[in-house]
């Protein structure tokens, strides 16, 4: 061997012609089963092509690929595994002159057929997998970097190559499930097919570029779809993990398009696959989010709602193309149920991961998308419809929550928007009991940028509030301007839904965590003064009762304006008003504790059947608080004034019950809220002229909305000769009009020296002008 190495390198045009006769003499001895031989004519093979690097050893080459071919198409073990080792040390080779007409079609084909080895014997199988996966290592490392071999991307080999690896891979359980003893472990467990094949995929993906991701990615979903992997989801879990961590992070973002591909290209699969693939976009958009998701992130969302609007339809209608199936509604129902909750899951997971920015155009897009009944979004009618829009704004408010829930932004003004607020706030007014509690918890969520909410889950009346270890920072200056913008807001939509029939416990207590987190997160003396102001005008809707409320609502009410009086009363540390609202606590113990949150909001509330009766003693009386407030400095004028929503016209377009819900009279304001005074004016009687009246006043605002509409759709419409002569001729007229103005009003002033006689006997008045006039010297400043 040593003098057929000297020969070979001393004369390398020979090189080929000692391949082409090792080449003859190995296959000759295969087919006379002489194996003794074959191995010492590979052995010399191997040892030539470690030894000899010059510019002729392409041909020797070609005979060498041509017995290891020969070997791999042996039936014996022995002899593939011995191909295997000789190629891939032939892969390690870096060669000083390239190839152009080498292929190696046929070696991903025969170690991809060995990677499926179904050999009877555990260990020879296990070696011939083995083989065949450090087959396919060697000629992805031969290939992957070298531009003038055969393109490895190509899906004609991707098809070959990722679904062999993921097939070994796929046997991980089963090779742990045997466990070696600890002296064996380091043995076994480089005898690992599944580890093996983890390293090989790592590196595939590693060295993939930007345009071959697709090919790539695209055989695991194959794979995964033929072989049912996505129900039990983790293995395609642990799949698309290794791929997340083992492609270049500025490639993330083409996995995340090819699984939301996936995932329309499913969207009449069983539910349970559809979430399948969203638990695992799941996983891989919290790892990208790490590196870079680029444009993908409202792609991702839109896809998301998507495929929940679809869930929605299939769930109504039974079966996935629009005929109803009795004998599967039921299992579908559960199944798309459970989809509706990955997708949500997953919304909130990936959005927790993104920057402020992100964040917040994901939350507009979100309600952009909840219909709503308005002029402008139009929403579906009849039963149908109507269970259809329920289901769609109850899922996409579920997903706004998830999103929400920890987005911290110094910003009020940045963290709700007005078109945001607004669309949000509209869904307050609605009927569904649980669509208004999200809302809440969603506010509740925005506001809360200092962990307290928790703190306010249960409604009580702590005599000392320190407990609480609340975390309260000063109001600032943008916080003060989005209050002063959007607080009459906030505070109208908090007094409506206190007025709720169907509320339940949960509802009373996200109105007090709203209130008690504005009070901390967003208040200033103007903000406070507001807010006592409507938690009493709450508690008068208890007393008065004209919303025929129940009387656990009744109850909870007074118990709602106890509890967060209670709290505001400490946080403003002025001692007469922390002493009223003391006494009538404790006055509400001895008399009435059914009206105070510890016996209301528990699992069997203790309510009394008439409330009719209560005396001023149990009340918070406005006239006391505005006088122990303003002798601190407090606005004791605005304290004095009651309460009153603005009518708006979400209240005309909300789908209330009656005319008498969307249009509040408020009559009799001083009565109602004054439960100190003892004599109680009767209400003015709501008569047809009343009515009348009120309803008037809706049509001239609807007459002088449609002249501001026609105004504005001429300057769009009209030639632009029509609207530049309308224009001239209004210019024209305050021309004149301001002319005549300035004639009346700068007309030159009466000489200093007073009249001078003219030359007919007659006084006239001689104007100077003002530049002209000399003033005495005490008027010069």
């Amino acid at each position: 061997m040593e003098k057929l190495t000297f020969y070979a390198l001393s004369a390398p045009e020979k090189l080929d012609r000692i391949g082409a006769y090792l080449s003859e003499r190995l296959i000759r001895d295969v087919g006379r089963h002489r194996y003794g031989y074959v191995c010492i004519a590979m052995e010399a093979l191997d040892q030539l092509l470690m030894a000899c690097h010059c510019q002729s050893i392409n041909l020797f080459v070609e005979s060498f690929l041509k017995m290891v071919a020969k070997l791999l198409e042996s039936e014996k073990p022995n002899l593939q595994i011995l191909g295997t080792n000789s190629f891939v040390k032939f892969a390690n080779i870096e060669e000083d002159t390239p190839s152009y007409h080498r292929s190696y079609d046929f070696f991903v084909s025969r170690f991809s057929e060995m990677c499926h080895s179904s050999h009877d014997d555990m260990e020879i199988k296990t070696k011939i997998r083995m083989s065949g996966i450090k087959g396919l290592q060697g000629v992805v490392r031969k290939t992957v970097n070298d531009e003038l071999q055969a393109n490895i991307w190509d899906p004609q080999h991707m098809d070959k190559i990722v679904p062999s690896l993921l097939f070994n891979l796929q046997h991980v359980e089963e090779a742990e499930s045997r466990s070696p003893s600890p002296l064996q472990a380091p043995e076994k467990e480089k005898e690992n097919p599944a580890e093996l094949a983890e390293r090989c995929l790592r590196e595939l993906l590693g060295r993939a570029a930007f345009g071959n991701i697709k090919n790539a990615i695209k055989p695991v979903l194959i794979h995964l779809d033929n072989h049912s992997l996505w129900e039990p989801k983790v293995f395609a879990i642990r799949c698309f993990k290794i791929i997340m961590y083992s492609i270049q992070p500025q490639h993330s973002h083409l996995v995340i398009q090819q699984l939301l591909s996936h995932l329309d290209a499913n969207s009449r699969s069983a539910a349970t696959v559809r979430a399948g693939i969203v638990e695992v976009l799941s996983e891989a958009a919290v790892i990208a989010a790490t590196g870079s998701v680029g444009p993908t992130v409202l792609e991702m969302f839109n896809t998301l709602l998507r495929q929940l609007r679809l869930s929605i339809d299939y769930a109504l209608t039974g079966s996935y193309d629009g005929a109803i199936s009795l004998g599967t509604k039921i299992i579908k129902e559960h199944e798309e149920r459970m989809f509706q909750e990955a997708v949500i899951k997953t919304i909130g997971s990936f959005a927790s991961t993104l920057p402020t920015y992100q964040r917040s155009e994901v939350i507009l897009f979100i309600m952009s998308k909840v219909p709503l009944p308005s002029l402008h979004h139009p929403m579906e009618t009849g039963k149908t419809g109507e269970n259809r829009n329920r289901l769609t704004q109850i899922m996409l408010l579920k997903s706004l929550l998830q999103v929400s829930t920890g987005f911290q932004c110094n910003n009020m003004m940045s963290a709700l928007p007005s078109n945001f607020l607004d669309r949000l706030l509209s869904t307050a007014l609605m009927e569904d009991a649980e669509i208004r509690l999200f809302v809440l918890e969603i506010l509740i969520s925005f506001i809360d940028r200092h962990g307290n909410r928790h703190k306010f889950s249960t409604i009580s009346t702590l005599s000392d509030i320190s407990v609480l270890k609340l975390k309260v920072d000063k109001c600032s200056r943008q916080d003060t301007v989005f209050m002063k913008k959007h607080s009459q807001q906030l505070y109208r939509h908090i007094y409506l839904s206190c007025k709720e029939e169907t509320n339940i416990q949960k509802h009373y207590e996200a109105l007090y965590g709203l209130l008690a987190l504005i009070s901390i997160e967003l208040a200033n003396e103007e903000v406070v003064v507001d807010l006592i102001r409507l938690v009493l005008a709450v508690q008068d809707v208890a007393q008065v009762n004209e919303e025929n409320l129940p009387v656990y609502n009744r109850c909870a009410l007074y118990a709602l304006g106890a509890a967060y009086l209670n709290l505001i009363s400490q946080l403003t540390t002025v001692p007469a008003f922390c002493q009223h609202i003391h006494e009538v606590i404790e006055t509400r113990k001895k008399e009435a504790p059914y009206m105070l949150p510890e016996d209301v909001f528990v699992e069997r509330p203790r309510l009394s059947q008439n409330l009719d009766g209560v005396v001023i003693e149990l009340l918070f009386r406005q006239s006391k608080i505005s006088e122990v407030l303003g002798g601190s400095g407090y606005n004791s004028d605005r304290l004095c004034l009651p309460y009153i929503p603005q009518l708006t016209d979400e209240d005309r377009l909300s789908k209330r019950k009656s005319i008498g819900e969307t249009i509040s009279l408020q009559v009799e304001v001083e009565s109602r809220n004054s439960p100190e005074k003892e004599e109680v004016m009767p209400a003015e009687e709501i008569t047809y002229e009343t009515l009348k009246k009120a309803i008037g006043n809706v049509a001239v605002e609807e007459q002088e909305r449609e002249r501001r509409r026609q105004v504005v759709e001429k300057f769009q419409k009209a030639p632009f000769e029509e609207i530049a002569a309308h224009c001239g001729a209004r210019a024209s007229l305050l021309q004149s009009k301001l002319n005549q103005i300035f004639e009346i009003t700068i007309r030159p002033p009466p000489s200093p020296s007073g009249t001078i006689t003219a030359a007919y006997g007659q006084p006239q008045n001689h104007s100077i002008p003002v530049y002209e006039m000399k003033f005495p010297d005490l008027c010069v400043y």
